[in-house]
């Protein structure tokens, strides 16, 4: 028998210890003769500390396993009941089983853990995480997917009842590109957005409107994507996998009649081999190609292919963090870095002397201009590029030695050389701003030589997820 084959273990009455990464908890196991006091880590999605549970082994290897629960036996005292009936399923929300003040412990030790353990560099104490206002419907952006080979629970495949509809628009099952489980109801979103994946899933089927098939690449629907906005315009982007005319425009009527709130309706064809659709040409159907997000009085245009914080409230919170540890007086040159759409840049604006904004995608630049020419912002300037190809020491004597560098980069982190540059550009202070605490601490370990740690500012912008924003400002030694 191959290893692959290898019946793995059923661990009972396994309890668990604590939380861990992406979503998951965790523990420790003895594994082998009990007279050497081995161990193994233990790693089990949705689970809660203090539960004590079976747990059915699915991969180990030398130093950990994972696993799922296959009996409980003892529910943690922490352990509340999910609110939404997909739990577990799909993927998403994975912490809907834990009270939100354990989820805002957890993020803020997060993000401890990794300033500590990968930055070793002093740091001050943390102020308390800033938790969300909404715990459920805070997201304006949701995508969903179409599939006619939807994803059979355990339960149905296990009923051997054999199912005539097989369309889906839902959300991929983790790790299966394939698989898409049908969505009843999201909790995510404002509730219009179950309305009209209801309705598009309902009129589909009726019309006899193909459902993307995956593996074959062929099919007429293949995504929605639904952004609602704090002003409350909301837009619809309809991605198609065929240049159907007659299909397209049917749909889209449905939409249009059916609800006259959508303020922007787009479609895009993508036959491609991939998902993917930034890259194809967005069309018009209906309503503006755009809709309008507000901030503090200031509005920002959203397009269809723009970036923009998928939780509004919380980002006016994080923007106000970053704004309040740059310290500005009015008299300060400021860069800012991986600027997107320039929201950060355009809110800080009023503050500063002069704001410059750099970012990789051309197009969220000219939206980034075109947000401050509508809130009559006349001291900003926007570069797009490579962030280390844009910024350079040449780029930094044309446009004068920053104040203040705000820095907001992808989960990655910054690349080396545009640390290096910072450090030569020597600004008083720097605001970190990071979706990844553990790429955030790596950099400032860097810039650990001049500059110091000063303040700590956990944001939650996902609640019932392992994501955290952290804020971090550096002054110079």
């Amino acid at each position: 028998m191959s290893k692959r084959d290898k019946k793995k273990p059923l661990l009972e009455g396994v309890k668990i210890a604590n939380f861990a990464a992406e979503g998951k908890c965790v523990t420790r196991v003895p594994v082998g003769d009990p007279q050497e006091g081995r161990e193994k880590v233990l790693f089990v999605p949705y689970a809660c500390p203090g539960d004590v549970v079976d747990v059915q082994v699915q991969r180990s290897r030398s130093s950990f396993m994972e696993g799922h629960i296959a009996r409980m036996i003892e529910p943690s005292p922490m352990r509340i009941a999910p609110k939404c009936e997909q739990f577990g399923i799909c993927g998403g929300c994975k912490w809907q089983h834990v009270p939100y003040e354990e989820q805002l412990k957890f993020k803020q030790q997060q993000v401890m853990d990794a300033l500590t353990r990968i930055g070793k560099v002093e740091l001050p104490e943390c102020t308390p995480i800033d938790g969300s206002e909404n715990i459920y419907q805070y997201r304006n952006k949701l995508e969903f997917t179409f599939s006619n080979k939807r994803w059979l629970t355990f339960e149905e495949i296990a009923s051997g009842v054999k199912y005539d509809d097989m369309n889906a628009l839902g959300f991929h099952i983790p790790d299966s590109f394939d698989k898409v489980l049908d969505i009843k109801k999201c909790w995510l979103q404002d509730d219009i957005s179950n309305q009209i994946r209801l309705s598009v899933r309902a009129f589909a089927i009726g019309k006899g409107l193909t459902f993307y098939n995956m593996r074959d690449r062929e099919g007429l629907l293949r995504n929605i994507i639904i952004r609602t906005a704090s002003t409350g315009e909301l837009m619809v982007i309809v991605v198609f996998g065929a240049d159907d005319a007659d299909g397209i425009a049917l749909l889209l009527n449905h939409l249009k009649d059916s609800f006259p709130q959508i303020t922007s309706l787009i479609y895009v064809i993508n036959e491609k081999m991939n998902d993917a659709w930034s890259d194809q040409a967005t069309r018009v159907w209906s309503g503006e190609d755009h809709i309008w997000e507000e901030m503090e009085g200031l509005r920002f245009k959203v397009g269809p292919k723009s970036f923009y914080q998928t939780n509004s409230r919380q980002a006016y919170r994080l923007y106000s963090h970053a704004r309040d540890f740059a310290g500005l007086t009015g008299d300060e040159l400021v860069y800012d870095l991986y600027t997107g759409t320039g929201t950060i840049a355009n809110f800080v604006a009023r503050k500063a002397k002069k704001v410059v904004g750099i970012e990789y995608v051309p197009e969220a630049i000219e939206d980034a201009k075109v947000n401050s020419q509508v809130n009559g912002i006349g001291n900003t300037l926007f570069y797009a590029g490579d962030m280390k190809d844009i910024l350079t020491e040449d780029f930094i004597k044309e446009h004068g030695r920053p104040d203040v560098i705000i820095t907001d980069p992808p989960r990655a982190g910054m690349h080396e050389d545009v640390i290096k540059t910072i450090l030569f550009a020597a600004p008083r202070v720097i605001v970190y701003v990071s979706c990844n605490p553990a790429t955030q601490a790596r950099d400032l370990q860097m810039l650990d030589s001049d500059y110091r740690v000063t303040a700590i500012q956990p944001v939650d912008m996902f609640p019932h997820t392992q994501h955290v924003e952290n804020i971090v400002r550096l002054e110079r030694r």
